[in-house]
Formats: structure tokens, C-alpha cells, sequence
């Protein structure tokens, strides 16, 4: 978001007890496929709620060109079949933009429809969308994660990692940029590599041979309750080494409900601006948290993973109606996002053109801490995943 987009955002924070303007027609619909129900529903709530109180700053401030929005939200229940169905329907209706799917194999299978539009928003890290295409994604790349906790372990002294991996599409896409980052990272070596269904309800045979592996800390890449199962097989196996995930757990429910499963490092990839906008230096990625900070503080929700792994995203969309009109086709939102550069937001300073088709590098990732006593996360990195000294 730029200097001046901060301050239409505040203008519409300081000003969202107003009414909404009146006589401006029928909202402007902005279609998104979230996962209410499933396995993704603990994020897909999240997702919802955030696009409630986006959609409630920007009509109480006289809506996009004096016209009300409305976030229309169409289950995917965590399935890619629905998704492909709802996808279809919508392309049909010549929509323009479509925030979601939310997961990686939904997110691979929507791409293929995608190709002449609308703009798919994917909020899964793990596409890699082509260049020029109808196909954005969300947060750094998996493999900028990886090896952002890579560097994070190399200076721990953690050189011996276990891996365990769902055999879901998102598990097999993982391993591969897991694969990919240990082989520009020699000083770090897998000694032990494991599978599971996400659908298994224990994992004690797999736990048994990391615990006999001589690993020094645990790479689990799965989301939900699978990562549930993860913790719970590792305690079990009495395994005391530091496990590090990906982003998609950091949920506060998901975190209270593993409670008794936490160990004493539970790692995961963050945003710079997700633990505590107190650790931040000044400037515009500050005023970005802050915003954020206060737009759900007013809702009386407390953010987490659902919250700014959207948030970002339905503001860069509804920038570009802003910029090219509602009567906008795809082609010109996609080519609006695809330049869009020194856009702030939570999760850090947008470039899409040095980044295409997210617009984030490894400075806007973070290595986080949950901390079961004070039910919250820390950073314990710098940006890219060098620790805090």
C-alpha cells in the first residue's frame, strides 16, 4: 500500500462508524471460494470473517466509487471437485476476479481453467503462478520458507532434520521445495524422511524411526488436524526436539487444541508483522500493522493465519477496481496487480514485478515461536530467518 493508500485506509477506519451511502445502486459483487466446511474450514472461517470487516470499512466509507461492495463467498469444502464445479459457474457468469481456492491441490486444479480469466487470487503459497497468466498466489513461496528455516537451524546448530510429510498434494509439493532448498543447503543433511496419510489417525511407526534417527529438530509439513496428529505421535515417541511447520497452523483454536501435545520449540513460518507490531521499526509497514491491528480490534477479533493471509490480498483487489472501474474485465485487474510495485501491507512491501505473481520476497518471512504460556507467537527472527541476537 502506498503512503497514499495508507491514508484512505485510515480515512476509511477513522470514518467507519458513518453510515453507508445511500442510493448508489446494487453492491458490486466480488466472488470468492473459500473452505466453509472440511478440513481447511478452521482457515476458511478466518478468511470469512476477515472479508465481513473489509467489506464493512470500505461501504461505511461510500463503498468503491460510491457504490456499496458485497463479498459473495461460495463453499469449496475443502475439496477440489466442488472447487472446479464452483469455478466453472462463475467463469460462466464472465466474473472478472475471484479471491481463492484456498489449497494447493484446489489451487492446481482451478489454474487449468483460468487460462483467458477471470484473476484467481490462490490463497496457497505453494503455486507457482506463470508469468503473464490469470493466476496469483498468496505469501512467499514454499521454497523461500524452507530455506528461510533453513538458515534459521544452519545458525541454531541444527544440521541433522527429520522430515515427515502428508502424501495430500500439498505434502508432495512441499517435499519437492523441501528437496530443493537441501540441495542449495549442503551444511544441512535429511536423516530421516517419513510419510503419512492426512486421514491416519496415528503415526507411531513413522515417529519411532525419527525418534531413533539422531535428527536435532523436526521439519512436519501439514496443516489442520493432520498436524495435530503429528504432534500428538512425536510426544508419544518421546521425541524432545524442536518441530517447525508451515504458516497454515498459526490458529489460535488449532494452537489451544494441541495444547497438550506443544513442545518446547514449536516453530513455524510467519510475517514480520504477525506477532507484534511493538518489534517493528517505524514506517509504512508499522502504519500497515496498525491498521490491521485496529480494524480487527473494532470487529473484536483476534487475528491470526486466516486473517492476513487474505487481508492483503482483498485490499490489492479492491485497489484495482478502485483504479481501473467496476466495470473492469479480468485482463485489466490481472495487468494492475501484475505492475503493481511498493504496494505495503501486513506482510510486507509488494513487487510484482520483481516477484511475479505474488509480489513477496524472503523479507517478508519470518521464523515464530509459540509461546503456550502467553497463548501467542513470537518472532525469533529477523526477516529471512536469521535469528534475534
Amino acid at each position: 500500500m502506498t503512503r497514499r493508500g495508507f491514508v484512505a485506509l485510515a480515512l476509511l477506519l477513522a470514518f467507519s462508524t458513518l453510515a453507508p451511502a445511500s442510493g448508489a445502486g446494487d453492491p458490486y459483487e466480488i466472488n470468492a471460494i473459500l473452505p466453509e466446511t472440511g478440513r481447511g474450514a478452521f482457515m476458511g472461517r478466518g478468511f470469512a470473517a476477515t472479508l465481513g470487516v473489509i467489506e464493512d470499512i470500505v461501504n461505511k466509507s461510500g463503498g468503491i466509487r460510491g457504490r456499496p461492495i458485497k463479498f459473495v463467498i461460495a463453499d469449496g469444502q475443502s475439496n477440489p471437485q466442488i472447487v472446479v464445479q464452483l469455478l466453472d459457474g462463475l467463469i460462466a457468469r464472465n466474473v472478472p476476479v475471484i479471491i481463492g481456492p484456498n489449497q494447493t491441490a484446489e489451487c492446481r486444479a482451478a489454474q487449468p481453467l483460468v487460462r483467458n480469466g477471470p484473476v484467481i487470487y490462490c490463497l496457497s503459497p505453494q503455486i507457482s503462478p506463470e508469468v503473464g497468466s490469470f493466476a496469483f498466489s498468496a505469501g512467499v513461496t514454499t521454497l523461500t520458507s524452507i530455506e528461510g528455516l533453513l538458515q534459521y537451524f544452519r545458525a541454531r546448530g541444527w544440521t541433522k532434520v527429520g522430515v515427515i510429510a502428508s502424501t495430500d498434494a500439498t505434502g508432495q509439493e512441499a517435499e519437492a521445495e523441501i528437496d530443493r532448498a537441501f540441495a542449495a543447503e549442503p551444511g544441512e543433511t535429511i536423516v530421516d524422511r517419513e510419510h503419512f496419510n492426512p486421514d491416519d489417525i496415528s503415526v507411531a511407526a513413522q515417529m519411532s524411526h525419527l525418534a531413533g534417527s539422531g535428527a536435532q529438530v523436526m521439519l512436519a509439513w501439514t496443516t489442520g488436524t493432520p498436524f495435530a496428529t503429528l504432534l500428538r505421535g512425536a510426544i508419544q515417541a518421546g521425541i524432545d526436539i524442536p518441530i517447525a511447520g508451515s504458516n497454515g497452523n498459526l490458529s489460535y483454536s488449532q494452537l489451544e487444541s494441541v495444547k497438550a501435545y506443544v513442545p518446547k520449540d514449536l516453530l513455524f513460518i510467519g510475517i514480520p508483522s504477525a506477532a507484534s507490531v511493538d518489534g517493528l521499526s517505524g514506517g509504512p509497514l508499522k502504519n500497515a500493522q496498525r491498521l490491521y491491528i485496529n480494524a480487527f480490534r473494532a470487529a473484536g477479533i483476534r487475528p491470526e493465519i486466516g486473517q492476513y493471509q487474505i487481508w492483503d490480498l482483498a485490499w490489492i483487489i479492491i485497489d484495482a477496481l478502485k483504479k481501473v472501474g467496476l466495470n473492469a474485465n479480468a485482463v485489466q485487474i490481472r495487468d494492475y496487480i501484475a505492475n503493481l510495485r511498493g504496494w505495503v501491507g501486513v506482510h510486507g512491501t509488494y513487487d510484482f514485478r520483481a516477484f511475479p505473481g505474488r509480489g513477496l520476497g524472503s523479507s517478508s518471512l519470518v521464523v515464530a515461536r509459540w509461546d503456550a504460556a502467553k497463548d501467542s507467537w513470537t518472532n525469533v527472527s529477523l526477516p529471512g530467518g536469521v535469528p534475534v541476537k
